[in-house]
């Protein structure tokens, strides 16, 4: 296989594919954003079809990405020096492939029944991680405050795993306003709420998870339905919120699957 070969970090595209890597705004204007690793690649081909561009690091390329390359053999690819590759890279080992594809735009069901609303999430790799945990756990969509974290980035895909394919997500959103108009009950975590595992969760339900160190803002507690907590044995004072997330989120599918 041979590809357009790019050594030079003047060139438009590799400029234009850095700031796509490292910029959210750059992201939401052009609708783009840049996949990591076979893995991603695949799971967005099933859902969406083919990516725009693919780019392959020098000297790189494993049995996979080989494979791919082969059976992607009709869609544009250019080759990148190893270092100018890991620029745009989110991985401390990138995986040899990337891939420029449009942000998918997954439509809210007319009434959820389930829903994650999440204020001001710093890193993007917790991020990632509560969006994987949604898809697994049945999450109806995600609502996510202005202060979030870009759930396109590199780093949040990358911690997905392809939940950004399958899940609803609403970015930069006004979260008491989501939670005023969600029909069913919205939690909000917090350490001195009620226990979460004495709760009735078979009802529609959203939870409200806050900021990595602050939590939730006092604004958005006041117009939750009621506060939650998770029990514990008391060694630690609190989950990471990625941790507490899932605990929430599957304990709400628990009972929902105990009721069927």
């Amino acid at each position: 296989m041979t590809f357009k070969h790019i050594t030079s970090r003047d060139n438009s595209l590799f400029k234009q594919l850095k700031k796509l890597a490292d910029n959210a705004r750059e992201r939401r204007k052009n609708n783009e954003t840049l996949l990591d690793g076979a893995h991603l690649l695949t799971a967005y081909i099933e859902r969406f079809g083919m990516p725009k561009l693919l780019v392959v690091a020098e000297g790189e390329s494993t049995n996979e990405v080989v494979g791919l390359l082969q059976a992607l053999s009709d869609v544009p690819t250019v080759m990148f020096t190893t270092l100018m590759f890991a620029e745009l890279s989110p991985v401390a080992t990138p995986t040899g492939i990337l891939a420029l594809v449009d942000i998918p735009q997954l439509p809210l069901p007319e009434q959820p029944d389930f829903l994650l609303m999440l204020e001001d999430i710093q890193d993007p790799g917790n991020l990632g991680s509560m969006l994987r945990s949604s898809a697994a756990a049945g999450v109806d969509g995600v609502y996510l405050s202005l202060g979030c974290a870009d759930a396109w980035s590199p780093k949040a895909l990358r911690g997905g795993q392809g939940a950004q394919f399958v899940l609803p997500i609403v970015e930069r959103a006004d979260l008491a306003q989501a939670a005023q108009a969600f029909a069913g009950q919205t939690l909000a975590t917090t350490l001195v709420g009620e226990p979460l595992y004495g709760m009735d969760l078979q009802q529609p339900t959203a939870f409200v998870i806050g900021n990595e160190g602050a939590g939730l803002s006092e604004a958005l507690i006041a117009v939750a339905s009621r506060q939650v907590s998770i029990p514990m044995a008391g060694q630690v004072e609190s989950l990471n919120a990625a941790a507490a997330t899932a605990v929430c989120l599957f304990e709400r599918s628990r009972q929902k699957a105990a009721k069927s």
